[in-house]
């Protein structure tokens, strides 16, 4: 009889890294790492940006709106990833199972609507730079967090509710050590079309529209950028935006792979989706504040502030 048969029907099992159930301790120091970076970069991101009025501009309040949203994805898995890791831990009931998924989404969707915000606020800084502080006003920035949220939490609220009333009699062990839709949505011995249909419909009404927006807003900056007669002027406009080019890739790339592996990668290792999953949610928390940091001479210099008045 399989150990998932004396599970109560309301508890799954989380997995960690396949193949690896022996030396849990050692993987468990490089996922520390990457969580102390993760909350610690993306905690100083904010801290410097609240500490210094000269930053309190359009760019740094959506800078400080993808820290809090990649802050949010990081300690949404940081408690079951480490109780896999170092407790070897992996029940989980299924009401903190949905809990855990919908906040993991909505911290993914908010920090793919902050960039889609970002590629906004650069092509209007280049497109119109005069009227760029009056077009992209504290008030409205403050809409526009506050619309990112409203959206985020209303689209998927009923995803956990659908989730919920469904019967979840065959196996009850999980792919990765969280709980996300496309892998819970494969356990339930029930029709799940609506199931499918309603998550088809947030992933193209957020990922889908937020992608589409950015590629746009970079077509308009692009051909900003071609009609200055200055080559210094193209570069300078240009070099703007590349670290906000570095944080759509290392958001997208991995999203993208994650949506081959779980659409067409059935017959894939169990590492293979294991892995994709832990770095579309990990990697980009732990990069994003390292390239601003290292890319925005501001933030650079804010920090240095920071820790010289902390030391001092």
């Amino acid at each position: 009889m399989s150990n998932t048969s004396f599970l109560r029907p309301s508890t799954f099992l989380l997995t960690g890294i396949p193949g690896m159930a022996g030396g849990n301790m050692w993987i468990a120091i490089p996922f520390c790492s990457m969580y102390v970076i993760s909350i610690v970069g993306n905690s100083t991101v904010l801290l410097v940006i609240k500490a210094d009025h000269s930053l309190h501009k359009p760019m740094y309040f959506f800078l400080s709106m993808l820290a809090v949203a990649e802050l949010g994805v990081s300690l949404s898995t940081l408690p079951t990833v480490l109780s896999v890791l170092l407790f070897d831990s992996r029940e989980i009931g299924l009401d903190a199972c949905l809990a855990q998924m919908f906040f993991i989404h909505c911290f993914s969707i908010m920090d793919s609507g902050v960039l889609w915000a970002m590629a906004f606020d650069r092509f209007v800084a280049i497109y119109n730079p005069l009227q760029y502080a009056s077009v992209l006003t504290t008030p409205r920035i403050g809409l526009i967090g506050l619309g990112l949220t409203v959206r985020s939490v209303v689209l998927l609220i009923p995803l956990p509710i659908l989730l919920r009333r469904l019967p979840f009699c065959r196996s009850h062990v999980l792919a990765h050590a969280f709980c996300l839709h496309p892998n819970l949505i494969q356990l339930p011995c029930a029709d799940i079309k609506v199931n499918n249909t309603y998550g088809l419909f947030v992933v193209l009404s957020t990922f889908g529209l937020d992608s589409v927006s950015i590629v746009l807003s970079y077509v308009m900056i692009i051909k900003t950028v071609l009609s200055i007669a200055s080559k210094e002027e193209r570069l300078k406009a240009l070099n703007t935006c590349v670290s906000h080019i570095c944080a759509v890739l290392i958001y997208y790339i991995p999203m993208i792979g994650v949506s081959m592996v779980h659409r067409f990668g059935k017959h894939a290792s169990p590492l293979t989706h294991v892995l994709m999953a832990n770095i579309y949610l990990l990697v980009p928390p732990v990069l994003n504040p390292i390239i601003y940091s290292v890319k925005t001479k501001q933030i650079r210099r804010g920090i240095c502030k920071l820790l010289t008045s902390k030391w001092h």
